[in-house]
């Protein structure tokens, strides 16, 4: 009885180990691949984020292409130096990231990055 207790609590601690801890709020992203990317070192609160299927969410929360500018304007009169973190799955098209990066610097936030892995 006790090798099989020992045995039920090294899978129980392996599965806790291996285990990784998920937000329910996170879109399901693969972001891409940048072998000459840097360390991630983002430390604003304004992250936009970029589906497969091109649906975008600023700060998690689902918005459409007419809502985004105007957030955005929203942001920059509160603080213009924001960082924005711009995180776009590997598979979303080139139109989508260009049309965020566009509404970020239309909006007056030239201090935004891409997020790679």
């Amino acid at each position: 009885m006790v090798p099989l207790v020992d045995v039920l609590v090294m899978l129980v601690l392996f599965a806790y180990v291996t285990m990784q801890a998920r937000s329910a709020a996170t879109l399901n992203i693969t972001l891409p691949k940048v072998e000459t990317a840097g360390k991630n070192e983002f430390r604003g609160n304004l992250t936009i984020s970029i589906a497969k299927d091109g649906a975008l969410t600023f700060n998690g929360k689902p918005v459409s292409d007419e809502e985004l500018p105007g957030l955005l304007k929203q942001v920059k009169d509160i603080d213009k130096d924001i960082p924005v973190l711009i995180r776009s799955d590997e598979k979303a098209t080139l139109e989508r990231l260009t049309f965020v990066w566009d509404a970020c610097r239309k909006a007056g936030l030239n201090k935004h990055s891409l997020q790679s892995r």
